[in-house]
């Protein structure tokens, strides 16, 4: 293959990569899957959540760089996002988990984000008619995150670097990289160390009008499960680390949780489920920048479970930094560089 620039991984991180590159002028793209088409790795099992709720400037920023490109991008790319503004509540059942929101609250106020709030139990309650857990004492609030379509934003982008040139070419096993002068890793839980492949599983209810469509996705800080409403269904998730190896173990302990916290689905029937792979890093950041120790190679992976939401950053800001060697917002925390050379894979 001769080609300048080869992205492997034709997700929703790859496809952003490609159309920011194609956008900024750079030509001869091709993006490289393993998969009969878009969608076959970890973006369309995504449940569609966009947050700017972040204990982190890096990622705080990113969040706002995303949401900023996603009330743009029918203009740009021609497609609905799917982005509403329906917010983020996250629950605290202890003082512990009240302070730790807090604390996040004054990073994200100082980035920018001065309309999250804290919030009283009351106040909580008002806002997700889900709660029905005696445990929660206040949280914290954000209006401006919601939800996104993470389909949308796949193939608006990939249709949009293909208006450009880019060439996307399919059941492509990376054996070994092609000769290119930039190669870039975004493979995402199949990018090998150090990232890791983590399961993780989403059960829906039958559809249902116990819950209304515009109701917060409702985080139980202590634990990260949470709920939302999406398609008149109710998706319920417990990120449970480490995985329960047996479904029917992970789905019962998820109903548990739900009869407790959110008793108004008590009598609402289980749909259909399903699972796909995070795919987490040490420190559960993205790893966005040059391969610490490999010459052309670029990675955008390691979303640790942010992928969709931040793909729309992801891709402007590295193809900020191949192309000017800088980057419009301070990403400087999420260089793979942070990480020792020996803990990545080493081929290329």
């Amino acid at each position: 293959m001769n080609t300048d620039i080869v992205i492997a991984g034709a997700g929703v991180i790859g496809a952003s990569v490609a159309y920011h590159l194609a956008k900024r002028g750079c030509r001869d793209i091709v993006v490289l899957d393993r998969g009969a088409d878009f969608g076959a790795g970890s973006t369309l099992k995504a449940t569609g959540g966009f947050r700017a709720q972040f204990d982190n400037e890096a990622e705080v920023r990113m969040s706002l760089l995303a949401r900023e490109k996603l009330l743009a991008f029918q203009d740009e790319i021609g497609v609905d996002s799917g982005y509403r503004q329906c917010g983020y509540l996250f629950l605290a059942c202890s003082d512990d988990e009240l302070a730790e929101l807090r604390r996040a609250q004054e990073v994200q106020h100082a980035c920018g984000l001065t309309e999250a709030r804290m919030v009283t139990a009351d106040e909580a309650r008002a806002l997700s008619p889900a709660i029905g857990d005696p445990r929660v004492i206040g949280g914290a609030f954000c209006p401006t995150d919601g939800f996104i379509r993470a389909k949308n934003i796949l193939h608006g982008y990939a249709e949009a670097a293909r208006r450009l040139g880019v060439r996307f070419e399919f059941g492509r096993e990376l054996d070994e990289w092609p000769d290119a002068r930039v190669r870039i890793d975004a493979r995402g839980a199949w990018s090998g160390a150090p990232v890791v492949p983590t399961l993780r599983r989403v059960v829906a209810t039958v559809p249902t009008s116990v819950l209304p469509e515009s109701m917060p996705m409702t985080v139980w800080a202590g634990d990260w499960y949470h709920l939302r409403v999406r398609d008149g269904r109710v998706l319920l998730l417990w990120p449970d680390d480490p995985p329960v190896a047996d479904d029917a173990v992970w789905l019962s302990e998820v109903l548990r949780r739900t009869r407790e916290r959110a008793p108004i689905l008590d009598d609402i029937p289980i749909g259909e489920s399903w699972s796909g792979f995070y795919e987490m890093s040490p420190d559960e950041r993205a790893l966005v920048g040059p391969h610490p120790g490999i010459e052309n190679l670029w990675v955008a992976t390691g979303c640790s479970g942010h992928g969709v939401m931040h793909a729309p950053a992801i891709g402007q800001l590295l193809a900020e930094l191949i192309v000017d060697g800088r980057t419009s917002i301070d990403i400087s925390a999420l260089d793979p560089a942070r990480f020792a050379l020996d803990a990545f894979r080493t081929e290329a």
